[in-house]
């Protein structure tokens, strides 16, 4: 049997078990030690699989990296403190490439107060970037992806379908600068995510897609989820590419990873107070994770999977 025939989250289940621990289905794990509660992650970017080094700014892709560690922190409550930066380069890459991708990565930590404490650089065939970033939570903010409740509110924190927009542009050629750049440099939603973590039930960030993510957190809360298509916010950089490739704005919108944008639910007792920070697109309960669009009832599709 090869990585390949299990699947990303197939071989998540198989090393959790492994590990003994019931946080790798998590953003995050959580450590609590003497009354703190401590969150670690870890994200790699991949050349030729995450990035491609000649399309992507060197400058907006340590962006990127950072922000995409941040934003796990952010999607499980916390708030991030301290980073360590691993990177592999070839021999060949411009020390200039390097220097620019470390400012990025510091101008995203100083943005939200973390601070870059050590790492290490190794010899590689391809450049990869390795993040891990610890971070706080309160008891009261902290937020799983298995806390959903039946009868729960399904709310996104902003638009969606940008950086795959901006991912499709880059491939074909298209003049679309505000999708670029949504893909390019997404940032992340860690100026509301304590507030949302205090009333949420559950959360996760848009990382593979919005039909990957509402997947996850029903199957780990185990209670289904219905999302209407018709509620689902589109950026609005999405229609001129979707357009151009005869492509559908919504499926982008629900495909899309890197987003960074929070997924999160709350009770009826708290929607009044969720919609300051988010859209409400649909509601947990029933059997499975269900689309209604045009008014039909359909399985919903996958967003980014590894392999």
């Amino acid at each position: 049997m090869k990585v390949g025939d299990v699947g990303e989250f197939g071989l998540i289940e198989r090393l959790s078990e492994i590990a003994g621990t019931e946080y790798i289905g998590d953003d995050c794990a959580v450590i609590r030690d003497n009354g703190k509660i401590i969150l670690y992650t870890s994200d790699m970017l991949v050349e030729g699989v995450h990035f491609i080094k000649e399309r992507h700014p060197p400058f907006k892709l340590g962006r990127k990296a950072m922000c995409s560690n941040i934003s796990d922190v952010a999607a499980m409550g916390g708030r991030p403190e301290y980073a360590l930066v691993s990177i592999a380069l070839r021999p060949d890459t411009d020390v200039s490439f390097v220097e620019n991708l470390y400012r990025g990565m510091r101008d995203a930590a100083e943005e939200w107060g973390v601070e870059i404490v050590g790492g290490d650089t190794v010899k590689g065939k391809d450049i990869v970037i390795c993040i891990s970033l610890a971070g706080t939570a309160d008891e009261r903010s902290l937020t799983l992806r298995s806390g959903a409740k039946e009868g729960d509110f399904v709310l996104i924190s902003g638009a969606l379908g940008g950086s795959l927009a901006g991912l499709r542009a880059l491939e074909n050629g298209i003049d679309a600068p505000d999708a670029v750049e949504r893909h390019l440099d997404p940032g992340c939603r860690a100026d509301i995510s304590e507030k949302i973590g205090n009333i949420a039930n559950s959360m996760i960030d848009i990382s593979d897609g919005l039909a990957s993510e509402i997947g996850h957190i029903s199957e780990m809360s185990m209670v289904g989820a219905k999302i209407y298509a018709d509620r689902i916010p589109v950026h609005p950089s999405v229609y001129p590419v979707a357009d151009a490739l005869s492509l559908d704005p919504v499926e982008m919108a629900l495909s899309g990873g890197e987003e960074y944008e929070l997924l999160f639910t709350v009770a009826e007792e708290h929607l009044k107070e969720a919609e300051k920070y988010g859209t409400p697109i649909g509601r947990m309960g029933g059997e499975g994770v269900r689309l209604i669009k045009d008014g039909k009832e359909m399985k919903i599709g996958k967003g980014w999977v590894q392999f």
